[in-house]
């Protein structure tokens, strides 16, 4: 059982939720650090104190939810189980994921802001960049295991999410096509797996 939080981390919690609430509603630039301290109940200086600046409070945000998808939930390599079944679940977990409607309208949002704050996007994805990922994880013990050939981690779980993001995530982003829906989703994870395999394969 997880320790009760704390009443500071209480605050903490509330004010990105408030935050969460006015960026989806209002957008970055409408929303005041004032009217995320009326919505977390609390004061604009307890909103400080946690956070300097409403794009402190946006990379949070990003990096917490890519966190979620990329690390939660873990799928542990099986040496006992097909590479290729293996495979398709973990980018079928991811993609579910990526597919969360709360998910979709907060990344409108902060990409809203890091369009015109280049500097900002580039510091998020080296902080991002340094985790390593369940993906990650995945592939380094698949290819110690002898399953796929030797291979970058980094690399490898980039050119994985550049397959199901083409189809997945940037149109549904972008508002130019549907969330997929389950039988799509199926069929990206095995033609993203069958793919990838074709040349990691060992």
């Amino acid at each position: 059982m997880s320790a009760a939080l704390t009443r500071s981390e209480k605050k903490r919690q509330d004010i990105l939720a408030a935050a969460k609430q006015a960026f989806q509603q209002e957008g970055y630039d409408k929303t005041s650090m004032d009217r995320i301290a009326k919505l977390a109940s609390v004061s604009k200086r307890t909103v400080y104190n946690h956070f300097e600046s409403k794009e402190v409070l946006i990379m949070t945000l990003m990096a917490e939810m890519w966190q979620q998808v990329m690390h939660s939930p873990a799928v542990h390599f099986k040496p006992d189980v097909p590479v290729r079944e293996q495979l398709i679940e973990l980018l079928l977990r991811e993609i579910e994921a990526m597919s969360d409607e709360e998910f979709l309208a907060l990344n409108r949002v902060a990409f809203g802001y890091f369009f015109f704050e280049p500097d900002a996007m580039k510091r998020q994805l080296e902080r991002m960049g340094v985790q390593e990922t369940a993906m990650m994880s995945w592939l380094k013990a698949a290819s110690e295991s002898g399953q796929l050939k030797p291979l970058d981690a980094n690399q490898a779980s980039t050119q994985l999410h550049g397959l199901i993001k083409a189809e997945a995530f940037w149109p549904q982003m972008l508002r130019i096509a549907p969330v997929l829906t389950e039988p799509e989703r199926v069929s990206l994870a095995e033609r993203s797996a069958d793919l990838f395999l074709s040349h990691y394969q060992a």
